[in-house]
C-alpha cells in the first residue's frame, strides 16, 4: 500500500519561504521507530503523521530526531492539506487530537488559524552562557513553563545580525532559546528567531509554537492582545497571533510545494 506524502511551505504566501513541513497520511497504526525513521529520511524541522480518528484525525510531530509536544508551522500545513484536496470544506473546523491535547483548525479569508495552548514567562536572572551567546546583555530574559528560553534584545538588527553559535546554544539547560526584539521602525510588532539544536532544528525557519510564548511576553510588556509577527530567519515568515485567556490564535498562510507516495514501507 503506497502512503501519501505532501512537503507544504507554512507560514509563506509563495514556496520556498516559511517553514517546509512534510504531512504523512496513515491509515493505520505505525510504530514509533517507523515514524522516527521516516522523519530522519524526510530530514525537515517536522514531519507531520495524520492518522483519521471518526471525523478528527489524530496528529503528531517529529523532528530528525524526536517526537514533539506541540509544534505550530506542522499543524499549519496539516490543516492545510486537509483543505486543499478537499477532506474537509473550507468552512468546516478541523480538530487535531495531539498530546497538547484538541487543537482546532480553521480557514479565514486565505489564512489557516489554529487555536493553540497558551504558555506563561517567568523572568530570570540572565545565564551567563546567554551573555556569551549574544555577545552582550540582553534587555530582559523570560522562561517559559514548557522550558523555552527567551531574551529580548534592544532592536531588529541585533536580531537579524545576531550569528548563533549552535555548540554554546545546545550547552544551555533548556532545550529551546529564542530571540525577539520590538519591531518598532517596521510594519511588524514584534520579530524574534528560534533555535533548538538539542531536537535536532539547529535553526527553525519560523515557529509557531514559539509565537505561544513570544505573544504572552509582548502582551505583558506592551499590553496589546494581538500582534503581527515576523521570525527573522533567512526564509523568513509572517505570523498573526491573538491571544485569548488560556489560548493562542496563530494564524498564517501555506502553500504546498510537493505531493507523492512513498513506495517502501519498511
Amino acid at each position: 500500500m503506497k502512503i501519501p506524502f505532501y512537503q507544504v511551505d507554512s507560514f509563506a504566501v509563495k514556496p520556498f519561504k516559511g517553514n517546509p513541513a512534510a504531512v504523512i497520511m496513515l491509515e493505520d497504526t505505525r510504530e514509533d521507530s517507523w515514524l522516527q525513521a521516516v522523519a530522519q529520511e524526510i530530514n525537515l524541522s517536522e514531519t507531520a503523521f495524520l492518522r483519521p480518528k471518526g471525523h478528527d484525525y489524530e496528529l503528531r510531530w517529529f523532528t530528525p530526531t524526536t517526537e514533539v509536544d506541540l509544534c505550530g508551522h506542522a499543524t499549519i500545513a496539516s490543516a492545510h492539506i486537509l483543505y486543499e484536496f478537499g477532506f474537509y470544506d473550507l468552512d468546516e473546523l478541523i480538530n487535531f487530537h495531539t498530546r497538547s491535547g484538541v487543537l482546532t483548525s480553521k480557514f479565514t479569508r486565505g489564512t489557516i488559524e489554529i487555536n493553540m495552548p497558551r504558555f506563561k514567562v517567568t523572568p530570570i536572572a540572565t545565564p551567563a552562557l546567554v551573555k556569551e551567546i549574544v555577545g552582550f546583555d540582553p534587555v530582559a530574559i523570560v522562561e517559559s513553563d514548557n522550558g523555552v528560553l527567551i531574551a529580548e534584545l534592544a532592536n531588529v538588527d541585533q536580531v537579524r545580525d545576531f550569528l548563533p553559535n549552535f555548540k554554546a546554544i545546545s550547552q544551555l539547560e533548556q532545550n529551546d532559546f529564542a530571540i525577539t526584539a520590538s519591531g518598532e521602525g517596521t510594519k511588524y510588532d514584534f520579530v524574534s528567531r528560534f533555535f533548538s539544536p538539542k531536537s535536532g532544528i539547529p535553526e527553525d525557519p519560523v515557529t509557531g509554537m514559539a509565537h505561544c510564548i513570544l505573544g504572552t511576553y509582548w502582551q505583558e510588556k506592551i499590553g496589546k492582545s494581538q500582534f503581527y509577527a515576523y521570525q527573522a530567519s533567512d526564509r523568513g515568515g509572517e505570523i498573526w497571533v491573538k491571544l485569548a485567556d488560556n489560548r493562542v490564535f496563530i494564524g498564517g498562510k501555506a502553500v504546498t510545494v510537493l505531493k507523492g507516495e512513498m513506495l517502501k514501507q519498511s
